[in-house]
């Protein structure tokens, strides 16, 4: 896709400012007429996570410039396309690409995608992540589940539901004590001793900051006061538009460099991120393999069919 492809997807893109019931509608029926896979659950792949999708079997691919009224993703490591599949046996739609607030998209526009994947069936969202490590017990490559979550960018005033709400979606003030389903935390506490992992993995509170600039050393050490563990620039407007529309959420960030709270540590940048998404793309595909099998396993068992 040429630079020129890009400006003017962005262009168009960017006079849809908010997307109405009727649009999104619209945009899911768009795959519902073309492939038979209802999902029942959504995959949003971090930076560099892009390979998560390739453990789909039967997978149907849609461009997202081919997708009527839809964004383009402009970062490396976001491929861009929405793949429909099977994993696990259980029926998934997984985003290869999100969109973020640094490119100049609206939050509202952003978290779009979920909605979507909403009206095309989704109970569940699991969603992935890069993120730097302010934890210092925090190690490169290690996964941080996501326990909780401190939306700065809505302390400013900045959310995806802004603006008239749609009780179609969800409900004008929808709770946020429950983002992150604790009995999900609990099944990847289980996953993870099966896999012998405990070492590498975390539970902890992550952060969402506007980018695309890297943070200062000062505003580092302010996060880390507030009990911040981990620090991106993507999701947390895509958890806050799931659970308005009563999706079930599970969301898990790969820490891919080391927050510098001293002046002297190295500057972080961006093909670190990537490069560390893709050496540890084993282990995050078959977490969430496992978590998937889980879940299929569960739905089973309470739909009398195992």
């Amino acid at each position: 896709m040429t630079y020129l492809n890009i400006l003017i997807l962005l262009l168009f893109s960017s006079s849809l400012s908010s997307y109405s019931y009727e649009l999104i509608k619209e945009i899911a029926d768009f795959f519902l007429e073309r492939t038979s896979i209802r999902p029942k659950i959504g995959i949003i792949c971090g930076s560099g996570l892009n390979s998560l999708a390739d453990h789909i079997t039967d997978a149907e691919a849609f461009e997202y410039e081919s997708i009527p009224n839809f964004p383009v993703s402009t970062v490396e490591g976001h491929v861009g396309r929405m793949i429909f599949g099977y994993l696990e046996d259980m029926p998934v739609v997984a985003m290869q690409g999100r969109f973020h607030y640094y490119e100049g998209y609206p939050l509202a526009k952003c978290s779009m995608p979920v909605r979507v994947m909403k009206l095309v069936g989704i109970k569940y969202l699991f969603a992935t992540n890069a993120a730097g490590g302010l934890n210092p017990k925090y190690k490169v490559g290690d996964i941080m589940i996501v326990r909780d979550h401190i939306n700065i960018m809505g302390f400013a005033g900045n959310s995806p539901l802004q603006g008239p709400n749609n009780p179609r979606f969800g409900p004008r003030f929808p709770p946020m004590t429950n983002a992150y389903d604790r009995h999900l935390v609990r099944k990847a506490r289980k996953v993870v001793r099966d896999m012998g992992i405990e070492n590498d993995v975390h539970e902890g509170v992550y952060t969402c900051l506007g980018g695309p600039n890297y943070e200062t050393v000062a505003e580092f050490k302010m996060l880390r006061i507030i009990s911040v563990d981990a620090v991106g620039m993507s999701m947390v407007h895509e958890v806050i538009t799931a659970r308005h529309c009563d999706l079930t959420v599970f969301a898990f960030s790969l820490i891919t460099n080391k927050c510098a709270t001293d002046s002297s540590e190295e500057d972080a940048n961006h093909e670190e991120v990537v490069m560390v998404g893709k050496s540890r793309q084993a282990i995050c595909g078959e977490l969430m393999c496992r978590m998937i099998r889980e879940l299929a396993a569960e739905v089973q068992e309470k739909n009398g069919t195992k």
